[in-house]
């Protein structure tokens, strides 16, 4: 089911159709739940996945769907004492990268970390990791603004 609700937040942030469609306050329950199971169903999600969404579909809350995954898979990784990593990158990370990047941080975590990856291409290069609290930004997006402003200090 993890698996599942993973795939489902992330083409619910990669669609802009799909995020109309949990947002949208024209469409009834049963248009928004036959919608969302044709979805789930193609993409190949699991029966408990389905019914979840039918009930949170049929309560009207499909609009907090992101948010109830995000809190979701935030409990099961606490409750497996995994902390969960989010990093931002100019380009997509191998799935090589993201190994190597997972056992960097679990050495300096402590537990098994698993990483989100997301790409902004306006970061330039480098990355930006946040893990808990803790954010580390070496983007050179960053290095540059911070760059400037020393340039300003200076003249």
């Amino acid at each position: 089911m993890a698996g599942d609700l993973r795939n489902l937040a992330r083409m619910i942030v990669g669609s802009a159709d799909l995020t109309r469609l949990i947002r949208s306050p024209v469409l009834s329950r049963a248009e928004q739940g036959k919608a969302l199971e044709a979805v789930l169903e193609k993409a190949g999600a699991g029966d408990l996945t389905r019914r979840f969404a039918g009930v949170v579909s049929a309560n009207r809350r499909l609009f907090v769907l992101p948010g109830i995954i995000a809190a979701f898979l935030a409990e099961l990784a606490s409750r497996r004492g995994e902390a969960t990593a989010e990093v931002v990158s100019a380009k997509e990370l191998s799935e090589q990268q993201k190994q190597a990047l997972s056992d960097s941080l679990r050495r300096a975590v402590g537990t098994t970390v698993s990483v989100e990856a997301r790409v902004d291409p306006g970061l330039l290069g480098g990355l930006v990791v946040k893990v808990g609290s803790r954010m580390v930004d070496s983007s050179l997006r960053t290095k540059l603004q911070q760059l400037r402003l020393a340039m300003k200090g200076i003249g």
